[in-house]
């Protein structure tokens, strides 16, 4: 019998600097929408700008995904990311 390999799924809330223009959070969105792993983006109001689904084989793939994907965005000055503990 297969193991069926169980998904790491987390929020990751995102903190976007002052732009010059008012679509600024929206092109950021776009961005974000296009990284692997991401499922699910939200624009929030309050500390954070964007509330981001994010899934991965692994808490590595996860971190990478955050980094290397999300973080390195243009405009991206801070996220925090909540790791889902159980379904």
């Amino acid at each position: 019998m297969k193991r069926r390999e169980q998904m790491v799924t987390a929020f990751v809330a995102v903190k976007v600097g002052t732009g010059e223009h008012l679509s600024w959070v929206k092109m950021i969105r776009e961005s974000v929408e296009k990284v692997s792993g991401v499922k699910e983006v939200y624009s929030v109001l309050g500390r954070f700008d964007l509330i981001v689904k994010v899934q991965a084989k692994s808490v590595e793939e996860l971190a990478n995904i955050v980094v290397d994907g999300i973080r390195s965005i243009n405009g991206v000055i801070a996220t925090e990311t909540f790791l889902i503990a159980a379904p």
